[in-house]
């Protein structure tokens, strides 16, 4: 991915202006860190960027063209990845990580994904037993396995210790060293070397703002 661009962008939730005016631009190789209080909006944004949600005004673009254009083809090139994890319970690690693989295009990187993650020793195992780390290293995979250039990434170390957070960032490094872009929230120090940083409480309209998760 080239550049991703946000002109003007505003985001209504509701009844509720979550933010206004936001503006960002980035570069193939390129990472952002979404700051802000509790509803200024991160998960909301990030789900603007993944074609989820329209904005109530502004444009996102991809290489010069609105994502709009062909919102399919923006969704092709985007990773995702939300608070939930999408695991099947009844299929073990391994099984979820092919199932992924085969939707994307990859089965030939699911051992390598497992490794990453130190998951190879658990790939037998059910989804409906793993903690709620491992079910977030599972989730994690599905970034290896994905071809797509641009990861949006809502609060993924969620729930890791500190060795599979190292992970994590380490396949932010990779990735943006292949010219890949992340945008990434998070509560936790991250090591995000050169990263931009965008606080969405500098735009949230005072009269609008709240406590509440969006």
């Amino acid at each position: 991915m080239a550049r991703l661009t946000a002109t003007s962008l505003t985001c209504l939730r509701g009844p509720r202006l979550v933010f206004e005016g936001l503006d960002f631009s980035l570069d193939a190789g390129d990472a952002l860190l979404l700051t802000g209080p509790n509803g200024s909006g991160k998960s909301s944004l990030l789900r603007l960027l993944a074609g989820l949600l329209s904005p109530l005004d502004g444009q996102i673009t991809a290489n010069g063209r609105p994502i709009s254009d062909d919102m399919e083809g923006h969704r092709a090139a985007t990773a995702y990845l939300g608070h939930l994890d999408p695991i099947k319970s009844t299929l073990s690690v391994q099984e979820n990580a092919r199932f992924w693989a085969t939707l994307l295009g990859t089965p030939d990187r699911v051992d390598t994904a497992l490794a990453t993650l130190n998951l190879t020793e658990l790939a037998a195992l059910s989804g409906r037993v793993l903690s709620s780390g491992q079910r977030r290293r599972l989730s994690l995979t599905r970034l290896l396995l994905s071809p797509a250039d641009l990861w949006l990434l809502d609060e993924p170390t969620v729930g890791l210790d500190t060795n599979a957070v190292a992970a994590v960032e380490q396949m932010v490094m990779d990735h943006r060293a292949q010219g890949g872009v992340v945008i990434l929230s998070t509560h936790i120090e991250f090591q995000l070397p050169g990263a931009k940083t965008l606080d969405l409480g500098d735009f949230t309209p005072a009269a609008f703002r709240s406590e509440a998760p969006v």
